[in-house]
């Protein structure tokens, strides 16, 4: 009889043991509660409870992923979007995460979608596609405010993608056509304006010395000349023959 008792015992204590004694991972944390009240923060490693005195909730310290939904939003230039979002947090305090809210994820998630509707709206549509960094930080700020009594570290908030209407992407394109008319024509005017100053600034150099004419008309021909053409025709300046017709005039008068 009391081998049996005996042996009972043994066996009730090693399944008490094997109740009492948890291992948690190197990215877990066990918060345990004793008699309904917060008593610690154990882990990790190997852990030991009192079996029907505590009770140990387990909590994980990885970075998590949450996909915002997709959000209809107004800017503030009245311009009708779809934005969504990818939010990066992990839990920074077991505790607070386990007393303080029931569903941290959703918790999250739910300020997420919140701070986004709010933070594009006070935006203007070119800010939005041009200013993603500074809106990003924006929405960190406001949801970090909002889950840090949570024990929640908001580890970034991007924009993901923003949708737009067929008639804005529209307007937009012809808009960018419009710009890219306008920058072609100035660089075009600008190099007219500046081929102008050029050749005036060599009119100059002519003027003040003739002869520099007759070699660039003598290396023109020379240009034409290396075509395969046949017949060419090339208009003589009558600045090359004036010293002969000017020669041949006092040949006469002597």
């Amino acid at each position: 009889m009391i081998v049996y008792f005996v042996g009972g015992a043994i066996i009730v204590a090693l399944i008490l043991i094997y109740m009492g004694i948890k291992i948690l991972r190197e990215y877990e944390r066990g918060v345990v509660f004793r008699f309904g009240k917060l008593h610690k923060v154990k882990g990790p490693g190997l852990v030991a409870i009192i079996p029907f005195v505590d009770r140990m909730v387990k909590v994980s310290l990885r970075v998590q992923t949450v996909d915002v939904e997709e959000q209809d939003v107004i800017t503030s230039d009245n311009v009708s979007v779809k934005v969504n979002a990818v939010l990066y947090y992990r839990v920074a305090d077991p505790a607070s995460s386990v007393v303080e809210v029931e569903d941290p994820r959703f918790a999250t998630t739910q300020v997420a979608l919140t701070a986004l509707r709010s933070v594009i709206g006070k935006f203007e549509l070119d800010d939005l596609l041009s200013k993603r960094e500074l809106i990003n930080q924006e929405l960190k700020k406001i949801v970090s405010e909002h889950v840090d009594p949570w024990g929640i570290e908001i580890v970034s908030v991007e924009i993901k993608d923003v949708d737009l209407p067929e008639s804005m992407k529209r307007a937009m394109a012809r808009q960018a056509e419009a710009e890219r008319e306008r920058r072609a024509k100035v660089i075009s005017a600008q190099g007219e304006y500046e081929a102008a100053q050029t050749l005036m600034e060599a009119a100059k150099i002519i003027a003040e010395n003739p002869t520099a004419l007759q070699l660039r008309f003598l290396q023109t021909l020379m240009e034409v000349a290396t075509e395969s053409n046949s017949t060419i025709l090339f208009p003589v300046p009558i600045d090359l023959l004036k010293p002969y017709i000017e020669k041949g005039k006092g040949g006469r008068e002597g």
